[in-house]
């Protein structure tokens, strides 16, 4: 089954790519494994996926111990509390969801000088949700100036997760406003080439609109047991 849906997905991603006339690969998916066990990952690390997401700290470190013997690369991409900034430093590859210059400083400090520099998103609350974390988009600036002069980070670019709406134009303007977004700080000098937008249930407005990384999971490893 996971192989199957991995091969459906991609050949949608890239369906999706050549309908909005853009280049092919130019969108990745992110196969979203939370909740899901170490073998699920194995089986979709061996039909080729190698970019997997989590959204617990502590989850993704035992599966990358579990692991450790793949070249996987790990996503965070779920809230994160102060206290498990470290164990995110030692495991992660890309972190989506930062936030907090607090939070970017304390993975700075505490990633390994062997480990290769971590590549941060900047989550922005998009629709501006009180129930869901993120900046807002006039505190976007202030926040990647700050995030930008951190040793061993690297800034890629914006993750969000919008307001689902039923109208197909409302969610593509979320979409539309997080790439416009980028392109205002990539005029001011930034070099960012990354929109983690989309999920399974959004995912063609999402790449309609830019996305660059999509984050799917239930598409590809069935209904979580939380």
């Amino acid at each position: 089954m996971i192989q199957n849906q991995l091969q459906i997905i991609g050949n949608k991603i890239e369906d999706l790519l050549e309908t909005n006339h853009r280049e092919p690969y130019s969108a990745k998916l992110l196969a979203v494994s939370k909740h899901h066990p170490s073998q699920a990952i194995q089986i979709a690390y061996t039909a080729g996926q190698r970019a997997f997401g989590e959204n617990y700290a502590q989850e993704m470190g035992d599966k990358a111990e579990q692991l450790a013997d793949l070249d996987i690369e790990w996503h965070f991409i779920g809230p994160i509390q102060s206290n498990k900034t470290k164990l995110i430093a030692n495991t992660a590859h890309w972190v989506h969801s930062v936030d907090r210059f607090k939070i970017a400083r304390r993975l700075s400090e505490q990633k390994p000088d062997d480990h290769p520099d971590i590549n941060i998103c900047l989550q922005v609350n998009i629709d501006n949700e009180a129930t869901k974390s993120g900046i807002l988009l006039n505190q976007l600036e202030g926040l990647a100036a700050q995030v930008s002069t951190l040793a061993g980070l690297k800034l890629r670019g914006l993750m969000a997760i919008p307001m689902a709406h039923s109208n197909p134009k409302q969610q593509a303007q979320s979409f539309a406003q997080l790439r416009k977004a980028l392109e205002n700080l990539n005029q001011k000098g930034y070099q960012l080439d990354t929109l983690s937008m989309g999920m399974s249930n959004d995912m063609p407005i999402a790449i309609a609109e830019g996305a660059t990384i999509v984050r799917i999971g239930t598409a590809i490893f069935g209904q979580r047991i939380d």
